[in-house]
């Protein structure tokens, strides 16, 4: 490969990788958080703690 030819190719890598970065921040909002944030958002919308419905039993199948 000629230099042209690995510069070319190492300009378009990082732009990709950027591109690859940047669409990770709209998600941020999307994901679940850690046990103890849901667990709190559960308690204040009146539902049970995630301790109490992880250690309920699986239901008949």
């Amino acid at each position: 490969m000629t230099d042209e030819a690995v510069l070319r190719t190492a300009a378009m890598m990082a732009v990709m990788s950027m591109l690859e970065e940047s669409s990770g921040t709209a998600n941020v909002g999307r994901t679940p958080g850690e046990a103890w944030s849901s667990d709190h958002r559960r308690q204040a919308m009146g539902r049970q703690s995630l301790m109490r419905t992880r250690s309920g039993r699986a239901p008949w199948r």
